[in-house]
């Protein structure tokens, strides 16, 4: 079969490789859709800590079962599922707490198991275990079901951060996972103003086309913070959401931040530039809480296939590129141009 692998940081190979054997405690699935992120684009680049080389690339899967090992049960071949990408260990202390996406022995797909860009995937024991494995509902495609996993990283962060109606939230960003956070801000917790910040101004016409935030700011041209506090009269915003990879931002996202106002760093910052300048007294006298998002977890994997599922959080119209397996090196390309939203491969 076909599978894309990373061997080295700029060195991803479209390879012939044996189709996986079944374990006994696994399943076997072939794979309908598996979608790019930010995240495979810096492994591409610069490689990954968690990586294994030589390991097949992609981590947002969905698929139809053609094996189910014989120590599994609940599960038959041809049905439709999706998995999860990071896989929890289930007995560490944040396990036990109920914390698996910072599962501290935490595992990913695609970077320790071998992922979904390949004609055919081994759904590890671990996930079966975990209880990652996902059932997708009647109505909702391969591709829609592949941005269950993004969903549900953002899910993650919004669920920590307590938005209520009629809040003010910014979203730093312009790609997939601004726009599911534009959709879940305002599509769950009744979100009264959803502005939507970035510096691409193609970029934030397109994503801002999709999810009609109620204001855009081009930050290429306007000061962010200034038109934040002119859209807020002076408050600031009541959450701010930095979904790019940028310290800038996360800096700016705490001066824009109203009183007693929440900031998610939702995207890490490059392993080579991993520092802010931070006013600490800007979060002493405003009261203001930092958190931070990692992954998610498989419970939320399932309320992101509910959300998808009856149309509350669409994802369809967000997935703009489809690229057949045997062009997905160019994946890269694509979704670093900025061209694209969302970004899928399907073999």
């Amino acid at each position: 079969m076909k599978a894309l692998r990373f061997h080295a940081p700029g060195d991803v190979r479209l390879e012939d490789v044996p189709e996986p054997i079944c374990g006994d405690d696994e399943i076997v699935i072939a794979v309908r859709n598996c979608s790019a992120c930010g995240t495979d684009l810096k492994t591409f680049r610069n490689g990954h800590p968690a990586i294994t080389p030589v390991t097949t690339m992609g981590h947002e899967i969905a698929g139809q079962i053609v094996e189910v090992g014989r120590n599994v049960a609940g599960w038959r071949v041809g049905e439709r599922v999706q998995s999860i990408a990071a896989v929890p260990c289930g007995d560490c202390h944040e396990c036990r707490k109920g914390w698996p996406s910072i599962c501290q022995n935490q595992k990913l797909m695609g970077f320790w198991y071998d992922g979904g860009f390949a004609e055919y995937m081994t759904v590890p024991a671990a996930v079966l275990a975990a209880d990652g494995l996902n059932r997708i509902p009647d109505g909702v495609g391969f591709a829609e079901a592949s941005a269950a996993e993004p969903l549900a990283c953002a899910l993650n962060g919004q669920e920590q951060l307590g938005i209520q109606e009629g809040d003010v939230v910014v979203v730093y960003g312009a790609g997939p996972i601004a726009c599911m956070h534009t959709r879940i801000a305002r599509g769950v917790y009744g979100a009264g103003q959803v502005v939507m910040i970035n510096h691409r101004p193609g970029r934030l016409a397109l994503a801002a086309g999709l999810v009609q935030p109620d204001a855009t700011v081009d930050s290429s041209t306007t000061d962010p913070v200034d038109e934040v506090m002119k859209l807020t009269r002076g408050r600031g915003a009541d959450f701010v959401i930095t979904a790019t990879p940028a310290g800038a931002n996360q800096e700016e996202a705490l001066t824009m931040a109203a009183r007693n106002g929440r900031i998610c760093f939702f995207g890490g910052l490059p392993k080579a530039s991993p520092t802010i300048t931070c006013d600490s007294n800007l979060i002493h006298y405003r009261q203001l809480h930092i958190h931070g998002a990692n992954a998610s977890a498989p419970a939320q994997h399932r309320r992101a296939m509910e959300y998808i599922a009856s149309g509350q959080l669409p994802v369809a119209d967000l997935i703009t590129d489809h690229i057949p397996l045997a062009d997905a090196l160019g994946v890269f390309d694509v979704v670093g141009g900025g061209r694209a939203i969302k970004v899928t491969v399907e073999p």
